[in-house]
């Protein structure tokens, strides 16, 4: 008697893990859950932020991004599995991590945060060389992962544009 490769896609995700890959449910927003997801997280982390001191915000956005990515590929990998999907839109867990990497040591202001959303968001869609090979890791590592990489993208232009005086507050 053989069992399929992964028995668990037929059952339900547990609520925890749909809370945290749907982030509260802002993945079900349509059109473009990604996008939302995205932009939750810049408004949220912008609030949040705000209260923490300045010489702690680079810190505390690694913290953060590293605990969402830590909880994340759990809660994505069983809402995937649950869903039978290997990348479901509605998991947009992913989004908020990678936002929150592309904001690591942005000046905290309107036109840095929404230049962070927009270079996220276009290296997310575009998946330079090597985003769409980290896709292929298993399950929730790969729906989140390359979403980091995206993230990566997005910072590494962010602060040239800033040192470049190309973006300022």
């Amino acid at each position: 008697m053989s069992f399929p490769p992964e028995a668990s896609t037929s059952r339900k995700a547990p609520l925890w893990a749909t809370v945290v890959a749907t982030f509260f449910g802002v993945g079900r927003v349509k059109p473009g859950p990604g996008t939302w997801g995205s932009i939750a997280t810049v408004i949220l982390w912008a609030l949040a932020i705000s209260r923490i001191p300045v010489a702690s915000r680079a810190w505390a956005t690694i913290v953060a991004a590293v605990v969402v990515t830590v909880i994340g590929i759990p809660a994505a990998t069983l809402v995937a599995r649950g869903a039978g999907l290997k990348d479901p839109q509605f998991i947009v867990i992913d989004e908020v991590a990678g936002q929150l990497v592309a904001l690591i040591s942005v000046p905290l202001a309107w036109k840095t945060f929404l230049a962070g959303f927009i270079l996220f968001r276009v290296f997310d869609m575009w998946k330079p060389f090597p985003i769409r090979r980290l896709e292929r890791l298993p399950e929730g590592a790969g729906i989140v992962v390359d979403d980091l990489g995206a993230g990566l993208y997005a910072l590494a232009v962010m602060h040239l544009l800033l040192y470049f005086g190309l973006l300022t507050k």
